[in-house]
């Protein structure tokens, strides 16, 4: 099949929707499809990374904001498409995929993948609630099939009224980890070095995600108020402590760096910055608990869950929809009160005073990727919906 993969940022940037797209193009692509993925140029470096077995068009926008761009000339380049797949949200880009279908038709077949509610800061905040409320629905009754996460979340977000009117119309296809490269293996000796951490008494508490503007819902401002309160709990009279890593980069790293300074952390919370994908893995495996401290519904899932659970590692995520549906609670992590410190310190508390405990979690979390988020089983689902609409 010749397919359209339509998003919104895609490799190199690091994020969710772009490590999704990425692992369906590239798996569509192994499976026989020719796949295209459209997205916008914003920097002229990111052409370095098109070197793969797939086809890549970056369009220069007529106009950016944020992560959306403008892009009118979709409307020639997809209309010869078996399938287009439009990763929303994608301001500037998925209403002219909606025009290209309300023109075309039955004869293209329109899937989309729902991978957020959109809230945003301040300023954007009156735009969004304008662009759910009288756009965002035009788009979605064009789709022939809608993918969502988790339907935990879809029946709690801005689709919801559509999934309960049309459920044959939805399919949960949450993202999927690569076993062979996310594995469980031993503590990389030159990354303890390199930033000089004990195995034997550091305890080391990681988060890996984007620190930029648009993914200011990942909750690091919050993160860093409650690591007092984790460091604080007793961690002395069980002879170790408590360090947080910090893997990404992005235009608030900065802020974020002024904020740990102020409070007196620097020795305890430690910016990695960028990590290659290639060392992500290793990471994981220096932890010994994951974090996702995610403070609205626009985190909708957390792919950096279901990396660390295939390195065997527990997670503690914020106990909002979607991301609570990824694992279950007390089997293979825990969920804690967003924004609640407490909460969160005592979960995170809670493994690390008891590793036995931790290493349980750990091998069970392993066990669930390997049934539920694999890329081969993953992949069949999704070519399934494409084929059952051709």
């Amino acid at each position: 099949m010749k397919i359209a993969q339509v998003v919104c940022r895609f490799k190199p940037y690091k994020g969710g929707i772009s490590n999704m797209a990425y692992d369906h193009a590239l798996g569509l692509t192994k499976s026989g499809h020719k796949v295209t993925v459209f997205t916008p140029l914003y920097n002229k470096n990111d052409r370095e990374f098109d070197r793969q077995d797939f086809q890549i068009k970056r369009l220069r926008p007529w106009a950016r904001f944020g992560n959306g761009a403008f892009l009118p000339q979709l409307i020639g380049q997809l209309s010869d498409y078996d399938i287009i797949h439009l990763h929303y949200p994608f301001f500037g880009a998925a209403e002219i995929v909606w025009l290209l279908k309300r023109v075309k038709g039955k004869k293209i077949k329109l899937v989309i993948t729902y991978h957020m509610d959109v809230v945003g800061a301040l300023l954007m905040k009156p735009f969004f609630k304008f662009h759910t409320k009288f756009i965002m629905p035009q788009i979605i009754k064009a789709a022939d099939k809608i993918i969502v996460t988790s339907l935990d979340y879809a029946q709690t977000s801005n689709i919801k009224d559509f999934l309960a009117k049309e459920p044959d119309k939805f399919i949960a296809i949450p993202p999927s980890v690569d076993l062979h490269r996310f594995f469980p293996s031993k503590k990389e000796k030159s990354i303890l070095y390199k930033y000089n951490l004990n195995s034997q008494t550091d305890k080391i508490l990681l988060f890996v995600g984007a620190l930029d503007k648009a993914h200011y819902f990942k909750g690091i401002e919050f993160l860093i108020n409650a690591f007092n309160v984790l460091d604080h709990s007793g961690c002395a009279d069980c002879g170790y402590q408590i360090k947080l890593l910090i893997v990404g980069s992005g235009n608030l790293k900065n802020k974020y760096e002024t904020q740990v300074k102020n409070a007196g952390l620097q020795d305890k919370i430690i910016f990695i910055g960028y990590v290659s994908d290639k060392d992500l893995p290793q990471y994981y495996n220096i932890a010994d608990v994951v974090v996702l401290p995610s403070i609205d519904r626009s985190e909708a899932f957390g792919i950096t869950l279901i990396e660390a659970m295939a390195c065997a590692k527990p997670v503690v995520a914020a106990d909002l929809p979607g991301v609570r549906s990824v694992f279950t609670n007390k089997q293979e992590g825990y969920v804690f009160a967003v924004k609640q410190e407490g909460d969160l310190a005592n979960r995170i508390n809670l493994l690390f005073k008891n590793m036995q405990l931790a290493e349980k979690i750990g091998q069970q979390a392993r066990q669930k990727v390997e049934t539920q988020y694999s890329h081969e089983y993953l992949l069949k689902k999704l070519e399934d919906v494409y084929i059952n609409l051709g």
